[in-house]
């Protein structure tokens, strides 16, 4: 653990088990480092990332969270990432063109210690080349993007995810929502 901390604290990134597949990911507030994961991932810049977040006041902290969506976490039986409006202290680098940002408090343990341990939003994007499937366990993962990170997790090698992702809900400030993936 205080590897994987020291390098993303370094601007570096790291290959990790997330709450649903295994992911690449980095200090959210890091400019290089988010540029860093595009080119690992060969993704378009034009493309927004997501990030996790471990706790309520975190979440406050970086947008304001309708009603409705906490009503949605709760009652969500897989991890959920919703997409808010406006989020702040974050680079524009992993926002969306309209300025939104998908975000997902996790409840898993070791993901809540590592954002704990960062103090800062973590981000989280597949471990996988960009439009490629995405990775269910650890051996599904290119050795190309094993190499390419900074550090990769030992937690969970074997495990294979029971959620192939998070749905994604978009949800205004005015309480509208949208499902973009369940």
């Amino acid at each position: 653990m205080e590897k994987l901390i020291e390098t993303l604290k370094s601007g570096g990134t790291i290959l990790y088990p997330t709450d649903t597949i295994w992911g690449i990911g980095c200090d959210a507030t890091n400019i290089e480092a988010i540029n860093k994961i595009f080119e690992i991932k060969k993704r378009e810049k034009n493309k927004s990332m997501i990030i996790l977040v471990e706790s309520a006041k975190r979440l406050e902290d970086l947008v304001e969270v309708p009603e409705m969506a906490w009503e949605i976490m709760d009652l969500s039986e897989k991890p959920v990432t919703l997409i808010y409006d406006n989020p702040k202290g974050l680079p524009k680098e992993i926002l969306a063109e309209d300025g939104s940002l998908g975000i997902r408090l996790v409840d898993d343990l070791f993901l809540k210690k590592i954002i704990t341990k960062l103090n800062k939003p973590l981000v989280s994007t597949s471990a996988n080349f960009s439009g490629e499937k995405s990775p269910m366990k650890f051996s599904d993962i290119s050795q190309e993007i094993v190499e390419a990170v900074d550090f990769v997790a030992e937690e969970n090698h074997d495990k294979v995810s029971e959620y192939s992702g998070s749905s994604v809900i978009r949800i205004w400030n005015d309480g509208r929502i949208k499902v973009i993936r369940e």
